[in-house]
């Protein structure tokens, strides 16, 4: 490389950081409650990423001088009946919340793609019998279907993915279709039939990129209830097994027999749960907001 196509690509390399800081700053001037929603989401996956860097204790040791230990000292947030950092099993339990989050989200969004697409493209007896299917598992709530699913198959993290994204699937399914039937019937869609394009181009190659948006605002505001319903499922006992932590699962050990002698038991757990699903709502807000031009001022 030559001097002056080095210079040439550095100088490309600073217009592209100059326009994503441009764009950074436009975001959190119209958008600041997105803003900060997007910075509480920062923070929990670089605190599950980089959790064996800033945790001083592990989630696992247990200690029992130590146990029910107040905040303070040494352990920030006091430890439990074990003597187990409650700081480092909130900070490693993010990881297990956003595993169980984002996986439940991505694999019911999968399906939920997938049957929404068939259902809306295709038609017919297709849509007919996809419906009928989604009605059926749109018949329990969420947590209830979960609650069964998780019954069925046992606690495990694999187990508690799989029995909180089958109950997704129906909620997406639904938007994916009413998209598809819209889109279906545009000239774009006509264009393809008469320059003799298949039907599985057109659906996956036009029509799946126009219905992005809407999935991505649906699939942000699915994941904060799927990591509402994780912790419930580990409050019942259902979900994932000790003695990895969870925020639910130190809730349900806890809640009952320490809330009045140690409450820091329930508070930290019970303050990290409602602030991700916070930012979480907040970010699915203004991605609403960005990606809907109806909702654009």
């Amino acid at each position: 490389m030559t001097a002056v196509e080095f210079e040439s690509e550095l100088t490309r390399a600073g217009a592209r950081t100059d326009t994503l800081w441009r764009k950074t700053v436009f975001f959190a001037r119209q958008y600041p409650l997105g803003a900060i929603g997007a910075v509480i989401m920062a923070v929990f996956v670089l605190s599950a990423v980089f959790a064996d860097f800033i945790t001083p204790w592990s989630p696992l040791t247990t200690n029992a001088a130590l146990s029910l230990a107040p905040p303070g000292g040494a352990h920030w947030f006091g430890s439990d009946y074990m003597g187990r950092d409650i700081y480092s099993r909130i900070v490693y339990g993010a990881r297990i919340s956003l595993a169980v989050g984002i996986g439940s989200t991505a694999l019911g969004c999968f399906f939920g793609v997938v049957l929404g697409l068939l259902s809306g493209y295709l038609g017919g007896w297709v849509d007919l019998v996809t419906q009928r299917l989604i009605d059926i598992l749109q018949a329990l709530p969420l947590l209830v279907l979960a609650l069964v699913m998780a019954a069925a198959l046992g606690p495990s993290l694999q187990n508690t993915i799989l029995s909180i994204s089958i109950p997704l699937i129906p909620y997406v399914a639904r938007v994916i279709r009413s998209n598809t039937l819209a889109l279906r019937e545009l000239a774009f869609v006509e264009a393809a039939h008469a320059i003799g394009m298949s039907e599985f181009r057109i659906a996956v190659r036009h029509i799946l990129p126009n219905t992005i948006a809407p999935l991505i605002v649906l699939g942000t505001a699915q994941l904060g209830s799927a990591i509402l319903t994780e912790a419930s499922l580990s409050f019942l006992g259902l979900g994932i097994p000790e003695p990895y932590p969870s925020w639910g699962r130190m809730l349900s050990a806890s809640a009952a027999e320490y809330v009045r002698t140690a409450p820091w038991l329930v508070i930290f757990p019970g303050i990290a749960i409602s602030v991700v699903v916070f930012g979480t709502n907040l970010l699915g807000d203004a991605l609403r907001d960005i990606l809907d031009p109806r909702q654009r001022g």
